[in-house]
């Protein structure tokens, strides 16, 4: 199964803060828009996601159809497969995506420890 680009969502206190933070330890703003409270932040192939006040957890974010680089993958497992996939495993969603649609979806799931995952297709 090809889950994409993978990153860690960080809920953040003072985004400008955390901002510097990982700037510090060499990660360059990648995209987002600080103006609405989000960051990607990446250092080589390590992205980080900082988000004020939009979740309450960190979260483990996988982004099928994408690289490290948020371009577009030309052959990847679409979100609805890995769905299915995961539940004909027996692995229980917190959130599931109508599988009659195509296109951006998302999915999300926790795994034994309590960490939440987030599979998050955009194309």
């Amino acid at each position: 199964m090809k889950l994409g680009a993978f990153s860690v969502s960080l809920n953040v206190k003072d985004i400008q803060a955390s901002r510097t933070f990982y700037e510090h330890l060499g990660f360059e703003v990648f995209g987002g828009d600080v103006n609405q409270n989000y960051l990607i932040m990446k250092n080589e192939n390590s992205l980080i996601g900082l988000f004020q006040g939009m979740f309450e957890n960190n979260l483990l974010t996988f982004n099928p159809g994408w690289d490290t680089n948020a371009q577009p993958l030309t052959k990847f497992d679409d979100v609805r497969t890995i769905q299915r996939h995961l539940k004909k495993n027996s692995v229980v969603l917190d959130r599931e995506t109508d599988e009659t649609t195509s296109g951006p979806a998302h999915i999300a799931l926790t795994d034994p420890d309590g960490n939440l995952i987030l599979i998050d297709q955009h194309v």
